[in-house]
């Protein structure tokens, strides 16, 4: 197959490495040509693409104008450099992903007629947080796109569940798929436990709570902050790992010095995604406090690493984190109960080895990145072939 993967931006984030195990995979795999359109790496993520290293084994074009603030000009000018792009490779798939690129992408591959297009909703673009004026358009804008492309995957049950009920697109457009990654080294994290703590100045006694995710709104370290001081009380030996970086950090660090807990609390700032299974290997428990994330890939990534987790019961939290199975949900903006949880598992290691135990043995499989690749490459087949988006 001929197959071109739209994104608005390759930063280091979840939705990126997703895109880029389904490039690889199509490529290394199936055979298949692969064409990868980008705008470029803004913000203080990184670039995914740079942070892998070596030679990619398919193409990237980086369109300029394609960004993810709205702007009629820019958005015009990146509308017709997608659409050029597409015609020179004619495409049989195209898949998109992010808000904007997944618009600008449906809408020009619609355009050209390529036979199989295809949107990844990794995280709903509208949530309860916003203003109603603000969210009414981008829900107008995806159901306009909703009906320029062939099949929507999501990467949990939830987010179907919800673009269903905001009238996206109805039910029988969706499946879901969830993300795929490379196991292998969280199968293999606690392999360099004792080193990496060390590195980050833990004792062999810490009880280490972490937290992957960008220093952004919405990402809820606030909560685990407010949470940490009934964890710390009550379990002295806890420590937080803020693994991520971005335009919060110097406010947490005042909020964490301002509550006396600058001496439990490691910022690592921004780490490369090779880095992450020896940061999940050094935790004891993965806390997630987002409260909007289709599906965080740091859920999985813990529990096929063996660490139980405690989130917040947002979108698809659910399907991996499971209540006295494989660690705690709790309700949304819920200091205590989130305290609670931490404080539950940060005392009791017997706890934490049977749901993380439990979660391994579960959900490995499941999100292997080769799991994920042929699940959408079938799903591709059956567009083209003019069959169902579920298979029969």
């Amino acid at each position: 197959m001929r197959v071109a993967h739209v994104i608005t931006r390759m930063i280091v984030g979840g939705a990126q490495e997703n895109t880029l195990f389904n490039c690889r995979d199509l490529v290394d795999i199936y055979g298949d040509e692969v064409l990868l359109i980008t705008g470029p790496a803004l913000g203080p993520e990184g670039d995914l693409l740079l942070a892998g290293g070596g030679r990619l084994p398919f193409a990237v074009a980086e369109v300029d104008a394609l960004r993810r603030s709205v702007h009629p000009w820019r958005d015009a000018a990146s509308y017709r450099a997608v659409k050029r792009l597409l015609r020179q490779f004619q495409p049989d798939v195209v898949h998109t992903h992010s808000a904007k690129g997944g618009v600008i992408g449906r809408l020009a591959a619609w355009s050209l007629g390529v036979p199989a297009i295809i949107h990844t909703v990794h995280g709903a673009p509208f949530h309860p947080y916003q203003r109603w004026w603000a969210r009414a358009p981008i829900q107008w804008a995806e159901r306009f796109a909703a009906r320029r492309c062939h099949a929507l995957v999501s990467v949990a049950d939830a987010m179907t569940e919800l673009l269903v009920a905001a009238r996206v697109a109805p039910l029988e457009k969706f499946i879901t798929i969830h993300s795929g990654m490379d196991v292998e080294p969280f199968l293999a994290a606690d392999l360099g436990r004792a080193e990496t703590r060390r590195e980050l100045g833990f004792q062999p006694d810490d009880v280490v709570i972490g937290k992957i995710a960008r220093l952004f709104h919405l990402k809820g370290h606030e909560y685990v902050l407010a949470a940490a001081r009934r964890v710390v009380a009550a379990c002295p030996a806890a420590r937080f790992l803020f693994v991520g970086d971005g335009v919060l950090r110097g406010e947490l660090e005042q909020q964490a010095a301002a509550a006396g807990l600058a001496g439990h609390i490691r910022f690592t700032g921004l780490v490369p995604p090779s880095r992450i299974p020896a940061l999940v290997g050094a935790m004891d428990i993965l806390v997630h406090a987002s409260l909007r994330e289709g599906l965080a890939r740091a859920l999985p990534q813990a529990v096929i690493a063996g660490k139980p987790a405690v989130s917040f019961d947002v979108d698809g939290a659910r399907e991996v984190v499971i209540s006295g199975e494989t660690g705690w949900l709790v309700p949304p903006q819920a200091v205590e109960p989130l305290a609670e949880a931490l404080i539950r598992l940060a005392v009791s290691p017997e706890e934490r080895s049977r749901l993380g135990g439990q979660g391994r043995a579960r959900f490995t499989d499941q999100f292997r990145h080769e799991t994920m690749t042929r699940r959408l490459r079938e799903l591709y087949g059956r567009i083209l072939s003019g069959g169902p988006v579920r298979p029969g």
